[in-house]
């Protein structure tokens, strides 16, 4: 199952293959503060190709965060013969496209930035590993230390060397991982956030504020501490995906005895049974029993379908009701769910407009604070009189509240929260630009077969146009019908079938291009067609031209049954208009958004259809290019277009709206790779459901945005005042940090 979350370029450790860069991106990822998706995936360190150089895979526990990349990134960048590194930070694997002959200078290399790099044996080693439980004790000393020297010093109570000693064994205690992150990062010329405070901690120290460095560290520490479950949350709800799926499934051996294995073993084809109540472990197709199936797992739906043989099932979902026997479609690593966390995470990387703004204003941002800084505690004392104690204390403290952590972290943190509650809902979103950029969408397009209506024509009117065939007119008609594969002949023979008709035998049988059939039944010619095929046989007249044009009015095609004499029957068949597309158009219309239906049908279905749906507008007879035309011409009017089709004969409007909604994904791989949005089921009111969403994400990113701009600008100047402590400013920085996370994960509710 561990294969599902790579992405496309994901290494395979002991593989040696050529990787596809046509679509790579290089970025330089902020250089501070964490997150689980805030840099990209693949960075190409090398112009040389890569043919003949080979992918190995590390874990790395300590790389969580783009501090901890860009460190690898710069160590690594300068290693000849890497040339390229790809990062899976939610798993915490990196993987080294290189030519070396052993992997030891790289494992190596990042030894020296203080992390240890353990090799991948194989593809399945890649799934996130528990974290090592770390111990409390240190941490509780650090704050009985810092408590004890607050107090010591207050009351006066103990020398200055007794508090100094009580401050350093608080210091060390706690913030020793910090100081070693801090000083590697100094080394490489990085100032992330464990430099800027191994440097304020230190300078308070050597200007005397022992309790006062002592406290920053451990508030520190504990806000660290915080702030890294809370991202775990995020991206747990991630990683959670894999464990919908069992480990295990019941496989039916060659000999026709049943064998629990491992589901990464099962080969495709092969017979899986699955009890009630169990998970199902592989995609396949039902080949034996029938039962419900919980797909909410896959499609966000809450009410159970009915399965019985023939029908797909899918990874992760829930058996109910009865036994269930399916033969293999996918592999583990390639199940609808496999694809489903795959296209997650390839989305995390995938930068939004407000996270890659952030990152490039950290990028001059930080820098800049930390000269402000030093200009701060010299520039006065030296060239206006001030006290040095006094402006380097200022400096100190204007280090920490100037960190620009809260506005890093906001942007990920809210974007993979909003990625996870999509998913939830079974609305697989290809990346947090289309997430970000939902809200904006204020006209909506939509293909009409399969996406508003059900994509299975009906029979929906049966008329007698002749009493002497009042009774056969409908088995004659089936049984000429059953001969063809066109939809409308299959709607008719469907609906003779339903009635238990008795289908007569058909000789001579012709099919008559773009006009209907013709066969000879006990001896008589019939024909069943078209409009246009009773116009060429002479057949038609007013009366008959009447009962036509009120049929096609509604939306109906009519075709009719034909003797040598004249017609004998009228059949009108349509595709029905499914219920929650009435309730998807009203909402969207609810949330200000305008609706058109583009269709290659007759402009009379077009115009019946989307009556019946409530859109504002539809066009009918259009080809593929048209629909890109009406996608375009609505650009031009200044709109932002969505577009909902099925993934594949919508292609050239789906690629070109501003969002491309692909309907009933599931089990459908072109429309999962190919979508910027994914309906995981055929369901229309996903798509106003996910602009909600969009909504509140794009909102929740302005706030946290602003709120950490606002408090930094309040504490910053309090703090040229004199008036802000360095405790202070930890919880100015990390208080705001932790208040965007919490804010962020908001959406998990959603």
């Amino acid at each position: 199952m561990s294969d599902s979350i790579h992405t496309p370029h994901k290494p395979h450790a002991g593989h040696d293959h050529d990787h596809d860069h046509g679509h790579e991106e290089k970025h330089d990822p902020a250089a501070s503060c964490c997150s689980s998706s805030a840099a990209p995936s693949v960075i190409k360190l090398s112009a040389e190709a890569t043919a003949g150089a080979r992918v190995s895979s590390f874990r790395i526990e300590a790389m969580d965060c783009p501090t901890e990349q860009t460190l690898i990134q710069n160590k690594l960048g300068k290693l000849a013969g890497v040339k390229q590194l790809e990062f899976n930070l939610i798993n915490r694997v990196l993987g080294v496209t290189h030519d070396l002959p052993t992997t030891e200078p790289i494992v190596a290399a990042i030894k020296s930035l203080g992390m240890q790099a353990d090799p991948l044996e194989s593809d399945t080693d890649t799934a996130p590993a528990p974290v090592a439980k770390k111990h409390w004790w240190p941490l509780a000393v650090s704050g009985v230390g810092a408590l004890a020297a607050e107090v010591l010093h207050f009351t006066d109570a103990a020398p200055t060397w007794v508090i100094a000693l009580v401050a350093l064994v608080s210091i060390f205690s706690g913030g020793l991982t910090t100081y070693k992150k801090g000083w590697i990062a100094l080394k490489n010329l990085n100032l992330n956030i464990n430099a800027l405070m191994s440097i304020a901690v230190t300078g308070a120290v050597l200007i005397g504020q022992w309790p006062e460095a002592a406290m920053v560290m451990f508030l520190f520490t504990v806000a660290e501490l915080i702030e890294a479950k809370s991202l775990d949350r995020a991206r747990n709800a991630i990683s959670g995906l894999m464990q919908m799926a069992p480990d295990k499934a019941t496989v039916q051996q060659a000999d026709g005895t049943w064998q629990e294995r491992e589901v990464k073993d099962v080969e495709l084809g092969a017979i899986v049974r699955v009890k009630p109540g169990e998970r199902i472990g592989l995609d396949g197709e039902i080949v034996a029993g029938n039962s419900t199936i919980d797909q909410a797992p896959i499609t966000g739906e809450s009410l159970p379908i009915e399965k019985t043989v023939g029908d797909k099932v899918f990874a992760g979902t829930i058996n109910q009701a009865g036994a269930l026997e399916y033969r293999v479609t996918a592999a583990a690593n390639n199940s609808t769910l496999a694809r489903i966390i795959n296209a997650v995470e390839q989305a995390q990387g995938a930068r939004a407009p407000t996270q890659r703004f952030v990152d490039s204003f950290a990028k001059i941002y930080t820098p800049v604070v930390f000269l402000l800084a030093l200009a701060v505690a010299v520039i006065p004392p030296l060239l206006m009189g001030g006290v040095w104690f006094d402006w380097v204390y200022r400096a100190l403290v204007l280090l920490v509240v100037a960190c620009p952590c809260a506005l890093v972290i906001s942007t990920p943190v809210t974007i993979v929260s909003g990625l996870a509650a999509a998913a939830r809902k079974g609305i697989l979103v290809k990346g947090g630009v289309y997430l970000e950029s939902g809200h904006k969408l204020d006209f909506l397009a939509l293909d009409k077969t399969g996406t508003i209506t059900h994509g299975k024509p009906v029979l929906t009117d049966y008329l007698p146009l002749d009493p002497v065939y009042a009774e056969s007119a409908h088995l004659l008609a089936a049984s000429l019908a059953s001969r063809s594969d066109h939809p409308v002949s299959l709607a008719v023979a469907n609906a003779a079938v339903d009635k238990n008709l008795s289908l007569r035998a058909v000789d001579n049988f012709t099919a008559l291009t773009g006009r209907g059939v013709r066969g000879e039944i006990e001896g008589k010619v019939y024909h069943l067609g078209n409009h246009r095929l009773i116009e060429e046989l002479g057949l038609c007249s007013p009366a008959l031209e009447e009962k036509l044009f009120a049929l096609e009015q509604q939306g109906k095609t009519v075709i009719l049954l034909i003797d040598s004499v004249g017609p004998l029957a009228l059949f009108a068949v349509a595709d029905t208009v499914k219920e929650s597309s009435r309730e998807a158009i009203r909402e969207l219309h609810e949330l200000g958004v305008k609706t058109l239906m583009l269709t290659g049908d007759n402009p009379h279905t077009a115009n019946a259809i989307a009556a019946q749906v409530g859109i504002d507008e539809a066009q009918g007879n259009l080809l593929p290019e048209d629909k890109l035309k009406a996608i375009e011409a609505l650009y031009a009017k200044g709109h932002n277009v969505g577009m909902v089709g099925d993934g594949i004969n919508d292609a050239p409007a789906l690629a070109r709206a501003e969002i491309g909604f692909a309907m009933a994904a599931a089990g459908t791989d072109t429309a999962i790779e190919t979508a910027d949005v994914a309906l995981m089921d055929d369901d229309l009111r996903k798509i106003p459901a996910f602009i909600r969403l969009s909504r509140s994400t794009s909102s929740i990113l302005k706030q946290n945005i602003a709120l950490a701009l606002v408090i930094k600008a309040i504490f910053l100047t309090v703090t040229f005042l004199g008036l802000a402590t360095m405790w202070m400013a930890v919880f100015a920085d990390m208080g705001v940090s932790l208040l965007v996370v919490f804010n962020g994960l908001r959406l998990l509710r959603k």
